[in-house]
């Protein structure tokens, strides 16, 4: 795992009327940094958003709906990861969680499957200054976003 990522296993209370399922409380040692905004991004089958980064800011990633693939790329230079990269899964088929990913890592995600929702919170409100891009296909990453699973 990416040094300062963080994955929160929910606990999920299903019963004959649906389930419950919480999420995130202020009391959370994940989630010391606090709240700046709540967001929420509907994305469609195959689509793919990539790569995003910022300077300070914290961001926490629930999929309720659908699923999808997390690309992480470690760019801080002086991480104990830095330069490595970690594929994980969010969403329906996944079980319930929730992603924190610290300052310096580049994170993208693809949507598997059906429409995905993307429900985040930021330790900031939006700031263009904060919000960094790098290409999708950037060789330094050499992630690829069309690769399928495995052949076992």
């Amino acid at each position: 795992m990416i040094h300062g990522v963080e994955i929160k296993e929910l606990t999920t209370y299903p019963d004959e009327r649906g389930f419950f399922r919480e999420i995130i409380r202020v009391n959370d040692d994940f989630f010391t940094e606090g709240f700046g905004q709540f967001s929420h991004s509907r994305m469609y089958p195959g689509v793919t958003k990539a790569w995003h980064i910022h300077n300070t800011q914290v961001d926490w990633w629930y999929v309720p709906i659908g699923n999808i693939k997390v690309g992480l790329y470690d760019k801080r230079i002086d991480s104990p990861t830095s330069g490595k990269t970690q594929v994980l899964f969010l969403g329906d088929n996944y079980g319930g969680k929730v992603l924190r990913i610290p300052p310096g890592v580049a994170h993208g995600c693809k949507v598997i499957g059906d429409t995905a929702h993307l429900f985040y919170i930021t330790s900031k409100i939006y700031d263009p200054d904060e919000e960094g891009r790098i290409a999708f296909d950037d060789p330094e990453i050499g992630f690829d976003w069309e690769a399928g699973p495995a052949i076992t």
